[in-house]
Formats: structure tokens, sequence, C-alpha cells
């Protein structure tokens, strides 16, 4: 599934997951201008939902790296990193994944998604959130899927209630989000739940 190539990079897994408007599938390196160029033209509609950006968050060479770091989590079942493109065209909407999974009696991940913000409130999110529950319970065999949001991010809550996750609890001091840290609301779906 995940193998090395000659310059010691690992190459991503081959899988595309499609949805009716949206596929989800690993990041390339040949999306990183295209990523860029979405997360800068995003960059005051994103920045308040994520922790702080360094000063070289949409470099090529932070974009390596970061996709690098994406590919050994995959390998080692510790997290899956999707883009979410556009099915016609493959243009990056946004990106999903499953991070902090947990193996043994707990059988879990935490969801996380962005969007650009010309791309927000158009159902791209909630079909890439479809496709990603699709693989977290069927290939990966999940039981449970974990989300938090900020409290006053509406959009984000909507996204999670639309696709079946209950509200869970209130977190305070959660995730150091914009440079501080934020209290955030806990959302989980069990497999038995998920209709897909």
């Amino acid at each position: 599934m995940i193998g090395l190539l000659r310059n010691g990079l690992i190459s991503p897994p081959a899988i595309r997951l499609d949805g009716q408007r949206v596929s989800i599938r690993p990041p390339l390196a040949r999306d990183w201008q295209e990523w860029s160029d979405l997360r800068d033209r995003s960059r005051a509609f994103l920045t308040p939902w994520e922790p702080t950006w360094p000063a070289d968050a949409l470099a090529r060479t932070a974009y390596l790296r970061r996709l690098r770091r994406q590919l050994i989590e995959w390998r080692d079942d510790e997290a899956y990193s999707f883009l979410a493109v556009e099915r016609r065209t493959d243009r990056v909407v946004g990106g999903i994944g499953l991070s902090n999974i947990r193996r043994g009696v707990a059988q879990t991940g935490t969801l996380g998604y962005w969007v650009g913000e010309t791309y927000a409130r158009r159902g791209y999110m909630s079909e890439a959130t479809r496709l990603t529950l699709d693989f977290a319970f069927g290939q990966l065999g999940l039981h449970r899927i974990e989300a938090a949001c900020l409290p006053t991010n509406a959009p984000s809550r909507g996204l999670l209630e639309k696709v079946g996750f209950q509200y869970e609890g209130y977190a305070r001091g959660y995730l150091r989000i914009d440079g501080a840290w934020r209290d955030h609301v806990l959302y989980a779906i069990l497999r038995e739940e998920w209709r897909g």
C-alpha cells in the first residue's frame, strides 16, 4: 500500500474515495501550489479556527515536511490525511483527516477538517466527512470517531450534527487555537450509528 521511493521518500497510498461531487485522496507533492494558494486566499477565514500558523506555513519545504510526516503516520496506523477535491476537476477544496488513532480496546480516532473560503457552505465538506466516516468504520474498522470545535463555530457544529455526530460535552481550554487556549464542544459518532 505504501512504499519507499528511490530518494527515500515514502510513496502515498493508492486510494481515492469518490462521492457524488467530492473525492478524498492522500495529498501529493504536486498539490502544494494549489493547496498553498487556497489556504493563502482563505487565511482570514481559517485562522480563527486553527492553531497559529508558523511563518513558513505555506512554503513548499514546510508542505513536503508535512507530507512526509503524514505518510509515516499513515504507514504506522496513527493518522490518515486526505485532500478533499472536486470529483470532476480534481480541484482542491479543503482537507480532512483522522488523527489520534487508538487501537486495542478503544478503536477510535479524531476527525479534523478545513475548507477553503470559496467552497464553504456548499456541501463539499459534509460529503467529504461522509466518505471519511465510510473509510474509518469500513476499511479501518474503527468503533468511534470523535470531533471537537469551538462553541462559536456554528457551521462546524452544523456539519457534525448533519452527518450524525452526537453532542457529548464541553471541554475547557481544550486546544490552543489562534494563539490562545480555547474551550471546545465535543462530538462523537459510533459505528452502529453510522448510516453512510
